[in-house]
């Protein structure tokens, strides 16, 4: 059931001002871990009225939430509004998929609203403002995709709510005129936070036809079963104003529509890794058990249940054996290869990095870059060696692998820990002596490969 204020609710028959009149919870300490230590997830926070632990033992991928801009910590005006809105959608020469058009429930064909650039930008697929203009005033909703990679408020806010929840997040905004609707009920493939910016938008949420859907399992595959929920009575009936948030778990039934004036509102998708991901890096561990290389017998049926019945017992008595076999370690391994490219680290300015390290002396300060998870191997487990034939500490993330000197052990843990140091620092500790002119070059060479940046 739905979260509303203080406990769980059934919402069903509840009017919209019956809802708005609850309150929030009493503050409780927040259990969750990262790293091993607590932590405040300042970001899942503007994002519901519940403490962290409790959103993720009573509502996390089971219930719908809803949370009123009077129980949360801030609004969300800084993350976008309408002024801003005009200048990514006239100024900034967004190209589809950046930009995706709606009516009625059925997307536009990229040719409404796209042309040419004219002369020195001449790619066919750029938005032309005009006819944007036109198709809005005639009712469209405007999908602008991708805004955690074209506006820089949002990028910050999606990389920090990434990290507090531990899945991939991306963000889209929704610009529907007065009184319409863009998308008629329908179900995403991921949970989503709804973050209303402006004007006000009635919810219609109904239950899943299917709970907990896959990627490739979209609503338009179950469209007879999403059209007859639909018509049912509703799990939640409610508008959202300026500040309010919703959280909606993947397979739940929703339908918007604006009311008096332009609704913005930001959809936050949270691409959850799921129990699937581990059992397919399993199954990649198990690629060197002879049992389950074996062709099966010549001449089978694949399509016949009754020819492949023998041969899927065996499958599974296989893994039965061999999975107990493989460590978490390799499954988490080869898990961080695929969560590397789910999420960005935090932006690299490229001319001021070339400054920074041109200019590195030992006041300079340096912080790790945001985001950036990294692996670090000490020297004496390594195998690798610095160019005097020393034994060096490796650091690894998805973008870069370089060998320090040994000394820098403790400086780039202080860094991978959220400290901002000195290049004088960096090669403090009991990691062995390290001369200023190594320093120096620890220094460049973090900022070179744009593994730390300028504070």
């Amino acid at each position: 059931m739905p979260t509303v204020g203080r406990t769980a609710v059934p919402t069903v028959g509840r009017t919209v001002a019956q809802v708005a009149d609850l309150t929030p919870s009493s503050s409780t300490a927040d259990e969750l871990t990262a790293q091993g230590g607590p932590v405040d997830r300042p970001a899942l926070r503007r994002c519901t009225h519940l403490e962290p632990a409790q959103f993720a033992t009573a509502v996390w991928g089971e219930h719908a939430s809803l949370s009123r801009r009077e129980v949360l910590p801030s609004g969300f005006a800084d993350l976008l509004d309408a002024d801003a809105v005009d200048v990514l959608l006239s100024r900034r020469g967004l190209r589809t998929p950046f930009l995706r058009v709606a009516k009625a429930g059925r997307t536009l064909p990229d040719a409404r609203f796209t042309r040419s650039g004219g002369v020195g930008a001449t790619m066919a697929d750029q938005v032309d403002d005009a006819a944007l203009a036109r198709l809005f005033a005639d009712g469209s909703t405007i999908v602008l995709q991708g805004l955690h990679r074209t506006h820089e408020p949002i990028m910050a806010f999606v990389q920090a709510l990434a990290a507090d929840l531990g899945h991939p997040v991306q963000a889209n905004a929704y610009v529907t005129p007065p009184q319409n609707q863009g998308f008629s009920a329908h179900y995403d493939v991921h949970d989503v936070f709804v973050l209303q910016i402006g004007g006000e938008k009635r919810w219609v949420i109904h239950e899943p036809v299917l709970r907990h859907p896959r990627r490739d399992q979209p609503w338009n595959d179950r469209r007879a079963a999403v059209e007859a929920r639909a018509a049912t009575e509703p799990l939640l009936d409610v508008v959202l104003r300026p500040g309010d948030a919703l959280y909606l778990p993947a397979g739940f039934l929703h339908a918007a529509q604006a009311l008096g004036e332009t609704s913005i509102h930001l959809t936050l998708g949270v691409h959850t890794w799921t129990r699937a991901h581990l059992l397919a890096a399993l199954v990649a561990r198990l690629d060197g058990i002879e049992a389950l290389r074996t062709p099966l017998p010549l001449g089978v049926d694949v399509a016949d249940a009754d020819a492949v019945d023998a041969e899927l017992a065996a499958v599974v008595e296989a893994l039965a054996v061999a999975a107990p076999g493989v460590a978490a370690a390799d499954v988490a391994a080869a898990l961080a290869r695929q969560s590397t490219t789910a999420s960005r680290a935090e932006p690299v300015a490229p001319l001021a990095q070339a400054r920074a390290l041109a200019a590195v002396d030992l006041w300079s300060r340096l912080r790790w870059r945001a985001h950036l998870p990294a692996t670090v191997i000490d020297a004496e487990g390594s195998g690798a060696a610095t160019p005097d034939g020393l034994p060096g500490l490796v650091v690894r993330t998805a973008e870069a692998t370089v060998t320090l000197p040994a000394g820098a052990a403790a400086g780039v843990r202080r860094l991978l820990a959220g400290e901002v140091l000195s290049v004088a620092e960096l090669g403090a500790g009991d990691d062995g002596p390290m001369e200023d002119v190594d320093r120096l070059e620890v220094a460049r060479t973090l900022l070179r490969t744009a593994l730390a940046v300028p504070e």
